[in-house]
């Protein structure tokens, strides 16, 4: 006879334990760990770009010149690699494009600044007539709003654009009286602006080899999205800026509109701050139009400013920019608002390209991510046994 199998205790203890849910305590606190875990980070991100910003606010005499000349940059870099690739030496080449450009840039400012000055206080009159005939209109039916609410609004307004006027005369200007004056600050965008395209591709092996292999791959490849992006943004968003003043300036001039030549300069240079820069532009137009010719003339110009819009919105912008630089409006409009109230006219013309670049950045550490996370790929030997299972 064989004896009766002993009862394995240990084992049995073992599995019952495995299979016992966990206590609510231990499941509460290791909730708890993982939210002060990443309170933790989120603190110390906040607290690394608040240094961050301060070290910008305090080298902001320096990094406005490098920003604009980066800027200046992407414009100089395709007939510089073309000059380069035709036998020219980098530093000729890079000399030829400045040149080029500091002679266009002459040659408009020649022809647009001196009727834009003429016309300035013109201009000025007819938009206040227009913001009267607003609020005329207002006063009467069907709305009849009171006096007493128009005033109050017609202050706030006032002392809001006081406070933007002055908040933005302090960023435009902080910068450039510490750097004794605006010419050289110009100066020293034009000359940042010829070394980065002259020097420009030596830059990716100097960075390899303070990085490392590894390190250097990821920098390089970021940086090389960021220029392609930041290149593509400014050179279309010329154009598209372009081409918006040139159809509403065409159509202020087919209406007899008055200062149809600085309404449309206007419109080119508002191109250049998305959404807060077109519904300026477009406002001042309506006014004048509204001053000068009616009602129905403003009305028309108003329909064409919103097909010009319509026009660039969902043709323009997708087809002259690739998917990948696409940024949604609420993004676009806050960090208009956040680098208008930080630092101005500029931090507003500057906040787009930055918001595009922390978007590719992002991007990037997204896909890097997914590398990371993805199951590793299907071998032959796992394919071949898939059926016989």
């Amino acid at each position: 006879m064989t004896e009766p199998s002993k009862p394995r205790v240990g084992n049995d203890t073992g599995k019952n334990k495995a299979l016992e849910p966990p206590e609510r305590g231990d499941v509460i606190g290791t909730g708890l760990f993982w939210l002060a875990k990443w309170a933790l980070c989120v603190v110390a991100i906040a607290a690394g770009a608040w240094v961050l910003g301060w070290i910008i606010a305090r080298l902001w005499v320096v990094i406005l010149p490098m920003a604009l000349a980066v800027v200046v940059a992407t414009v100089l870099w395709p007939p510089t690699r073309w000059l380069t690739k035709h036998g020219l030496r980098p530093a000729l080449a890079a000399s030829l494009s400045l040149l080029g450009f500091l002679g266009l840039l002459a040659g408009v400012i020649a022809l647009i600044v001196p009727s834009v000055v003429d016309q300035a206080p013109e201009l000025a009159d007819k938009a206040t007539e227009g913001v009267n005939r607003v609020r005329d209109w207002l006063q009467g039916p069907p709305l009849n709003i009171r006096d007493e609410q128009l005033d109050s609004a017609v202050d706030a307004i006032v002392s809001r654009l006081q406070s933007s006027a002055e908040q933005i005369a302090t960023g435009v200007f902080s910068g450039v009286t510490t750097a004794t004056s605006a010419l050289v600050t110009l100066f020293l965008v034009l000359v940042l602006a010829f070394f980065f395209v002259k020097d420009g591709p030596r830059f990716m092996p100097w960075l390899h080899s303070v990085t490392g292999t590894r390190g250097g791959r990821h920098f390089e490849e970021v940086l090389s999205r960021i220029w392609v992006t930041l290149g593509g943004f400014i050179r279309t968003q010329a154009l598209v800026s372009l081409i918006d003043a040139v159809l509403i300036g065409a159509g202020l001039v087919i209406l007899g509109v008055p200062l149809a030549a600085v309404l449309a300069v206007l419109t080119f240079l508002g191109g250049f701050i998305p959404i807060v820069g077109a519904f300026v532009a477009g406002a001042l137009a309506v006014l004048v139009a509204l001053v000068a010719n009616g009602v129905t003339t403003a009305l028309i110009v108003l329909g064409i400013i919103l097909a010009v819009q319509q026009l660039e919105g969902n043709v323009l912008q997708p087809v002259l920019q690739s998917r990948s630089m696409q940024l949604h409006a609420v993004v676009v409009l806050l960090a208009v608002t956040a680098g208008g109230s930080l630092y101005g006219i500029v931090g507003a013309f500057l906040a787009v390209p930055v918001a595009a670049m922390v978007a590719v950045v992002l991007r990037y550490v997204g896909e890097q991510i997914d590398a990371a996370t993805a199951p590793p790929p299907e071998t032959d030997d796992d394919a071949e046994a898939e059926p016989a299972r």
